[in-house]
């Protein structure tokens, strides 16, 4: 097997994908796409264990680190040093823009069905400060649709799958929401749908009360935190603090602790500026985009959509 990490840079959108492509002669393989050096943007996760010992409230250190890993996925509270810049040119040195490297992809995948797994917010729409106005722009909606010609086309996101479906409007997508833990194939008709009602998976059923009961609690207890919004995305939940005043960051995380400290079955994950709260199971984005290529009749070649800068 051999790997290729490139980066895509489309100048007309200001679209930066992060793309690990993955040649194999074998039916089903595990695709890691690798991640640059903490950056602006970056994504952090914790273990829940560890997550409830540095909220313990009785340790105001502990609290305090766990706001500055708050910050610290922020964008605006990380500044530019020469260490950082410096990181962040090393990665791009050994993930080039797809773009110079077209000839050698398209050599990498003759004989080969080319697969595009793609990310929602901050990768087809930008981050804004209200989730729920997170719109994908024409011109993006129809570059989708255009790429969804061509390849077998995903979109896999932390979202409640119906909400990245209302967003974008394509019938002829596989949607894998909720962190991948809620799959649906594309709607008859579409070359790549595979029969029957489509493919239709959903990883943590049992759930479900749970989730919702969590929810309504968190609405009631976050309500004292102006700019705290929870978002329910069914399997999953969001915790947004985009809009919340620094200062209440540290009220916040215990609100949240508090909750969470009566159902271990629920695991706590950071995302940017987002609390996100779900199942502990072994199921993620990965895990789904195993699925798809399984279900879509094991292809070897895998594009995969990381992050917009």
């Amino acid at each position: 097997m051999t790997n290729q990490n490139v980066v895509v840079a489309d100048t007309n959108s200001g679209l930066n994908l992060a793309i690990t492509v993955h040649v194999t002669n074998s039916s089903i393989f595990t695709t890691a796409a690798q991640k640059p050096p903490a950056a602006p943007g970056g994504y952090i996760s914790i273990s829940r264990k560890k997550l409830l010992k540095n909220l313990e409230i009785n340790g105001g250190a502990r609290i305090n680190a766990w706001v500055d890993s708050m910050k610290a996925s922020s964008p605006t509270h990380i500044k530019s040093t020469p260490s950082v810049n410096e990181e962040q040119s090393s990665w791009i040195l050994h993930h080039p823009s797809a773009l110079e490297m077209f000839e050698q992809i398209i050599d990498a995948s003759k004989g080969k069905q080319i697969v595009m797994f793609l990310d929602y917010d901050g990768t087809l729409s930008p981050i804004v400060d209200d989730p729920d106005k997170a719109f994908m722009s024409k011109q993006m909606r129809a570059t989708v649709r255009k790429l969804a010609r061509f390849f077998p086309t995903a979109i896999v996101s932390g979202r409640c799958r119906d909400k990245v479906y209302n967003f974008v409007r394509l019938a002829e997508l596989y949607y894998a929401g909720s962190h991948g833990m809620d799959i649906k194939g594309p709607a008859k008709g579409s070359k790549y749908k595979k029969g029957g009602d489509g493919v239709v998976f959903q990883a943590a059923s049992e759930f479900l009360p749970m989730i919702d009961e969590v929810y309504e609690e968190l609405v009631e207890k976050t309500k004292t935190t102006p700019g705290a919004k929870v978002e329910n995305n069914k399997f999953c939940l969001s915790v947004h603090y985009r809009c919340v005043d620094e200062k209440k960051w540290s009220g916040l995380a215990q609100v949240v602790k508090s909750v969470l400290k009566e159902y271990p079955k629920l695991r706590l994950t950071q995302g940017r500026k987002v609390l996100e709260i779900r199942p502990t199971i072994k199921w993620d984005k990965g895990k789904a985009l195993e699925f798809l290529l399984e279900s879509l009749g094991k292809f070897s070649v895998v594009f995969l959509s990381l992050s917009r800068n």
